[in-house]
């Protein structure tokens, strides 16, 4: 019987984030060795990329639990628990498997620190979860990249489908400062023996390109699916193997993605691992969830005595410019779906914005500058509790010195603080956005996910 509980599992998986971050394979390979090489087990998708993998996750997951497969999923990070980076065909790790699977891994690592060093948190949990997929006889697994590439914990798994999603400037210290290069560390996850699938151009287009012709792998590009429409719960593309289609996530950037995941779910079928007939194909689409990436939350009045339309909150990440940009263009895209958008001059939009360092801000903020939706908008200024994080004021003074037609930024320390002054306050819609770390702690606060509730307990 297992003695560690949740609680102590979660703080002894925390506890090596004092490793840091440290790309290489040997430990992982070292560490999944110790585990009885459970990665060899299943097959699947291995998907990298700048932004998209996660929405290219959730959109192929989805179809493959339409046409009812098991897939294991690696979605990645976190917004509320950590069992979230760890799903079964959508379903969340219980937190006494959890427990079990981290007491499991606690002593192998300690075996692998002797001649390899200490695992890190990340290396870990990779391990941990491909061992969860093994012991579940999953059909499949879809497994996101963390950093990079060619020297991710994840790169120690070849599923026969690799998958790009694109290549953009992000994590330049640890990747390289320029597309190119970081496109070959992210081209190296596609092995000799692959199928390879991208829905990248350009510079990193033709690195990737070159990877698949030197491994001698067929390469799929997947441009974006033409847009035919959109409005306030998703979008409709004509994909090339299913035409008309309903795409259940919000923004016109998901034409991209979309395209992407169905041009998987055909690498996957090809490489004789899972087949998704389209019927399956587009009930999955029209479904998908993926929370905290344009996702709409409706709230009700802010007690029973008040009346009126429900309050809007929309979350999304938005972490670097390229995905500032692309909030932007949503923003202007479905203002005319949100609340008093058929009005002749709409209330304007909150902005609830928070961010780490070492990211990029200013280029968040020029990005978000651009949305016509954002004028005149009242800019709250927060920061997650993260060592990481940047002063909410430095990140006003950011704002400040943009030439936006708006009042100057308010700076509330609070997440919690911020949430409850928008709120209260708000004329319009709310946006929370710069930080999946900002966007988990206050989708915490909105939202009352069952699933999401780590139960106390031993793992007995």
């Amino acid at each position: 019987m297992a003695s560690l509980t949740y609680e102590a599992a979660l703080a002894a998986l925390q506890e090596r984030g004092r490793f840091g971050i440290r790309l290489g394979l040997g430990r992982t390979r070292a560490l999944l060795h110790e585990l009885g090489d459970p990665q060899r087990a299943f097959r699947g998708a291995l998907v990298g990329g700048t932004n998209g993998k996660g929405s290219v996750l959730a959109l192929a997951a989805s179809a493959l639990r339409a046409a009812g497969l098991r897939a294991g999923e690696t979605p990645k990070p976190h917004l509320v628990t950590y069992r979230e980076r760890l799903q079964i065909a959508g379903r969340l790790v219980d937190p006494t498997t959890f427990a079990r699977l981290v007491e499991l891994a606690l002593p192998a690592a300690d075996r692998v620190a002797r001649r390899h060093g200490e695992p890190t948190e990340f290396e870990l949990l990779t391990a941990v979860a491909f061992r969860w997929f093994a012991d579940e006889d999953v059909d499949l697994a879809l497994v996101e990249v963390g950093l990079g590439g060619r020297l991710d914990a994840t790169h120690a798994w070849d599923g026969g489908v690799a998958a790009i999603t694109n290549v953009d400037l992000d994590h330049v210290d640890r990747l390289g400062s320029t597309v190119t290069a970081i496109a070959r560390e992210k081209a190296a996850i596609i092995e000799r023996g692959d199928i390879a699938v991208t829905g990248a151009d350009g510079a990193g287009l033709a690195v990737i390109r070159r990877r698949a012709g030197r491994v001698a792998v067929p390469l799929r590009v997947a441009p974006p699916a033409p847009l035919l429409g959109w409005d306030r719960d998703g979008i409709v593309v004509d994909l090339a193997s299913l035409g008309e289609t309903r795409v259940g996530l919000r923004g016109r950037h998901q034409a991209g993605n979309v395209a992407v995941a169905d041009a998987v779910l055909d690498a996957l079928a090809e490489a004789g691992i899972a087949t998704v007939e389209p019927a399956a194909r587009r009930r999955g689409y029209a479904d998908v969830r993926w929370p905290g990436r344009l996702e709409l939350i409706e709230l009700g009045p802010a007690t029973p005595e008040q009346s009126g339309p429900a309050r809007e909150v929309l979350l999304d990440g938005a972490h670097n410019p390229a995905g500032a940009a692309v909030l932007a263009q949503a923003l202007d895209d479905l203002r005319p779906f949100l609340a008093g958008g058929a009005e002749r001059r709409p209330p304007p939009i909150t902005l609830i914005i928070g961010a780490m360092a070492d990211k990029d801000v200013a280029g968040v903020v020029r990005a978000l500058d651009g949305a016509a939706a954002l004028a005149g908008a009242d800019i709250i200024c927060t920061e997650v509790g993260a060592a990481r994080a940047l002063p909410a004021g430095d990140l006003a003074a950011a704002w400040a010195a943009t030439a936006g037609p708006r009042p100057p930024a308010r700076v509330i320390r609070s997440p919690a603080a911020a949430l409850a002054a928008a709120l209260a306050d708000a004329p319009g819609p709310i946006v929370v956005a710069g930080s999946l770390y900002l966007v988990g702690a206050l989708r915490a606060l909105l939202v009352d996910d069952p699933a999401l509730r780590d139960v106390a307990g031993s793992a007995g």
